[in-house]
């Protein structure tokens, strides 16, 4: 198992749009050969933010790589910059992590 996860910094009282804006998007996830699991976690806030996790789950490092090469993942980023960029303190931190238990 592979687990792709974003990291978003989002200033506080712009949560609702933040989520609205992913409820909203068309992942295409659901076609990908590979792709297993998504989940948009809400974790802790500080005065400033509150911090959102996009968390993917693949059947494997490949079956990732080969989504970020497809025209599922294009389409799926292609409207990615129409949240209010204000929204955001700073770009998205990606993290990968390959199962090993």
């Amino acid at each position: 198992m592979f687990i792709a996860m974003n990291r978003f910094k989002i200033a506080r009282g712009h949560e609702d749009t933040f989520i609205a804006h992913w409820r909203q998007r068309d992942s295409y996830l659901d076609d990908v050969p590979g792709f297993v699991r998504f989940h948009l976690l809400q974790g802790p806030q500080t005065e400033e933010y509150t911090l959102f996790v996009s968390h993917t789950e693949w059947a494997s490092t490949q079956a990732f790589e080969d989504w970020t090469y497809s025209e599922a993942f294009r389409k799926a980023h292609a409207n990615a910059g129409k949240s209010p960029r204000e929204i955001y303190l700073g770009p998205p931190q990606l993290e990968l992590f390959e199962a090993v238990l």
